[in-house]
């Protein structure tokens, strides 16, 4: 056997040792690299850095920020990781006043809560006082001593499950139809407890039921313009819409 015929590749090819020693250079590099982004990042963590400090509140007229801030449960040793978005924003809907809310995170120390309120849709007269009504059938500790205007009176609502149908159905009424009522009267009998008579700005007396009341008001407006002005009578949107002129 020749032995001068057997040597290493590393003695044929000596660029082949350097290339190696560089490659696994490299990857230590990596590792440490790798390593050092994760401590950082443990520290980031446990660290005030990674506490909220700024919460951006957004669509709340009822509430305080500072109400909307204590109801979410966030405060500034929260950690912006422990921020579960779906959570508060279930925490935030619990209020009466609260219709919808969303919360993000925006890195490296914010909160961001946008809210969508339930409307003004009535008023409710309460010792000398009106209390605002909500689309939620709640009403909110601001009494006035007078109306807006912006919203009908709402009276006569002794059972909390109708007051709530009724205040879902202002909530869903077109706003230009809805500021043409001036007062809602609940008029319960055996065979219909979702009846109610409406007192109208423009003079007319409205019988209906809670039930779609809605969507059944969106023809008010063309029946009362076919109406000779000055006549009296009451419109009757229930099964049907029709005017019964009184004498």
């Amino acid at each position: 056997m020749n032995l001068k015929k057997i040597v290493s590749i590393e003695d044929r090819i000596p660029k082949f040792k350097e290339a190696r020693k560089k490659k696994a250079n490299r990857r230590l590099i990596v590792y440490l690299c790798i390593f050092f982004l994760l401590i950082s990042g443990v520290i980031y963590v446990q660290s005030p850095l990674s506490q909220v400090k700024k919460i951006q509140i957004n669509g709340n007229t009822y509430l305080t920020d500072k109400e909307v801030q204590k109801l979410s449960g966030i405060s500034a040793d929260t950690n912006i990781w422990s921020v579960n978005p779906a959570r508060i924003s279930e925490k935030l809907k619990s209020s009466p006043v609260i219709k919808e809310a969303s919360v993000d995170r925006k890195l490296p120390r914010t909160v961001k809560i946008r809210l969508k309120e339930y409307e003004r849709v009535g008023y409710i007269l309460k010792k000398n006082k009106y209390e605002p009504l909500l689309g939620s059938g709640r009403t909110i500790q601001a009494p006035k001593k007078t109306m807006q205007g912006d919203a009908p009176l709402v009276s006569g609502f002794t059972d909390k499950v109708y007051l709530e149908k009724m205040s879902e159905q202002l909530q869903m009424m077109n706003p230009s139809i809805r500021k043409l009522i001036s007062e809602v009267y609940w008029k319960p009998v055996k065979d219909n407890p979702n009846k109610i008579q409406l007192y109208m700005n423009d003079g007319f007396v409205v019988d209906g039921t809670i039930r779609n009341f809605a969507k059944k008001m969106e023809v008010y407006p063309s029946i009362a313009a076919q109406i000779k002005p000055g006549t009296k009578g009451i419109i009757h949107i229930g099964v049907g819409a029709y005017f019964e002129k009184l004498d």
